[in-house]
């Protein structure tokens, strides 16, 4: 009975020590987790105060400023905020941004689908990117405000010919950033699908969407912003509304600092629009945000 539990006790012992190091493995890899969150934290903290500070500095700067400016040609931060709260209270800023927001919705929707899918479909599939790059380029090198009034005139003034600017403006950034995501894909990889005998589905779903994916991100980023501008562009060019036509109007009455509201209006819906863009491209891709993270 001693010979079996002499014979057995080493690998009592093997055992006890695998827990010993397997434990120790765990208490490192969670303290090694700590650290990265309290510097995640730290750095955070003191990117928000360097935020902050930045903005104190630009709105003492633009206070200063705008006081020694004739209020008929500039105005000051605090009159904007005064007028920011009456123009909210009476609603004539949601009265004006509300058609925009909905236009900005349906365009960009639209422009991320089709200019997602048309990248990809470009760029996996060579007869129609010989095909029909060339009208691609030719298309997006002619100024998007030139063909506004051709728009306008073929839609009319409604909703309609809104989206359409605001796609057309919004389309072109996806379709190339998507076509190039695809196209910098390493071809190695490709080949190493291919010789595990990957269907072209799994090809697509593990390997090509997954590397492109942070060009397609970037390409949504570029889209938001010029997206805005065809917002804007098209309420001015459309119909009496929405919040390009409040910012001419308040203008061409001299009402500077009803003017300032809605533009700093849209840079805040831009820093808000970037922000969800980030969150979600960390929940969707977190390895294309790991590098932005300082």
């Amino acid at each position: 009975m001693s010979t079996v539990q002499h014979a057995g006790s080493p690998d009592a012992a093997g055992r006890e020590l695998a827990q010993d190091i397997a434990q120790d493995i765990a208490h490192d890899q969670a303290r090694a987790e700590r650290v990265a969150a309290e510097r995640r934290r730290r750095t955070q903290l003191h990117n928000l105060l360097i935020r902050v500070v930045s903005l104190a500095i630009a709105l003492t700067l633009w206070q200063i400023a705008g006081a020694s400016v004739d209020p008929v040609l500039f105005t000051t931060p605090t009159k904007v905020a005064v007028a920011a709260v009456d123009m909210v209270w009476s609603g004539e800023l949601w009265f004006a941004l509300w058609p925009s927001l909905l236009v900005l919705v349906m365009g960009l929707t639209l422009a991320i689908m089709f200019g997602t899918m048309l990248g990809l479909v470009l760029a996996r599939y060579h007869i129609l990117d010989v095909g029909l790059t060339v009208y691609i380029t030719f298309l997006y090198s002619i100024p998007s405000v030139a063909l506004v009034p051709l728009i306008v005139l073929w839609a009319g003034y409604e909703t309609t010919a809104k989206v359409i600017i605001l796609f057309l403006f919004a389309f072109f950034p996806m379709v190339i950033n998507t076509y190039q995501g695809v196209k910098a894909v390493d071809p190695k990889l490709l080949e190493v699908g291919r010789a595990f005998r990957c269907s072209e589905r799994q090809l697509w779903g593990n390997i090509v969407l997954p590397a492109a994916l942070p060009f397609i991100v970037t390409g949504i980023r570029l889209a938001v912003g010029r997206g805005m501008i065809g917002m804007v562009l098209a309420d001015l060019y459309t119909a009496i509304s929405g919040i390009g036509y409040l910012i001419v109007r308040t203008a061409s009455t001299f009402q500077v600092d009803k003017m300032f509201v809605p533009i700093v209006t849209l840079g805040l819906l831009g820093v808000t629009l970037t922000a969800v863009l980030r969150m979600i491209e960390k929940r969707v891709a977190p390895w294309t945000a790991a590098d932005q993270e300082t």
